[in-house]
């Protein structure tokens, strides 16, 4: 019979065999000790293996805490651009072109953005982005004009009405202001314009596709076109936004979110360009 152990109490209970001697007692408890000591190793060992692999997933889930942490921090950055707030392009020649998306970003805009020598853009329709060539000293084409005016009139409120043509007026940084003449009142995100407006009449009609630096980018086709292999060509239709991303996404094969794409695109429903 088997000797037991208490270790409750701290003490250990002592049964002997009347049909053996001391010698053979004592043995039998010696081999009993033997055994429960290379259980106590191989307990020790089983804890120690349990306690390194616990380790080992203890550092791949921080490690992959880290990873997320470090693509999360990434897409922030990416995110993070300055001009990401607005509607925004570059043109066929080079230049930046920039766009209030609201009220509250069309004053960022003109306020901040806005500097002499640049063109600006809007529409007399309520709704409609103030739109910048930066110059940086240099003078655009018609055709950087031509484009500024197509983006303009493409993320007014003249698309989601499903027009085709609208009409934009430009003008110089110093006709815009924020003062109002006596008696009339200038909300949020609008502003006085003075002196003459050149008016141009241009077709409701924009590309999206992905340029060089990976940027989902939505614009004139001509300047999408300039800067991206590959693209689509959308028009005011009855396409909702969230279809029209997933189709587009489909069709340039993207690996965007869709959110991403979503707020590319102007406001109202869509449809693709009949080839």
């Amino acid at each position: 019979m088997l000797p037991a152990f208490s270790t409750a109490l701290l003490t250990m209970i002592i049964e002997l065999d009347i049909n053996k001697n001391v010698e053979e007692n004592a043995e039998m408890y010696y081999e009993a000790a033997k055994k429960a000591k290379r259980k106590l190793k191989g307990l020790h060992e089983a804890i120690e293996k349990m306690q390194s692999e616990l380790d080992k997933a203890k550092k791949g889930e921080l490690k992959t805490k880290e990873r997320i942490a470090m693509e999360k921090s990434a897409r922030q950055k990416k995110s993070k651009e300055w001009y990401e707030k607005f509607r925004w392009f570059v043109s066929s020649e080079g230049f930046f072109c920039v766009g209030g998306r609201d009220a509250t970003t069309n004053e960022i805009v003109v306020k901040k953005h806005m500097a002499k020598g640049d063109i600006v853009f809007h529409t007399e329709m309520a709704g409609s982005p103030f739109f910048i060539i930066k110059t940086e000293g240099n003078t655009p084409t018609g055709k950087t004009e031509d484009e500024v005016a197509i983006a303009t009139a493409s993320f007014s409120r003249a698309w989601k009405l499903g027009v085709a043509f609208a009409e934009v007026f430009k003008v110089m940084p110093e006709q815009v202001s924020k003062t109002a003449m006596s008696g009339e009142y200038i909300p949020k995100g609008g502003f006085m314009i003075y002196g003459k407006k050149e008016i141009m009449s241009v077709e409701l009609r924009l590309a999206v596709g992905v340029d060089g630096q990976s940027r989902i980018v939505c614009g004139p086709k001509s300047a999408v076109g300039s800067h991206c292999k590959e693209f689509v060509t959308i028009m005011p239709g009855n396409l909702k936004s969230s279809d029209m991303a997933k189709a587009i996404q489909k069709k340039l094969g993207l690996q965007a979110r869709l959110d991403d794409i979503i707020r590319r695109l102007p406001s109202g429903g869509c449809r693709f360009e009949a080839k």
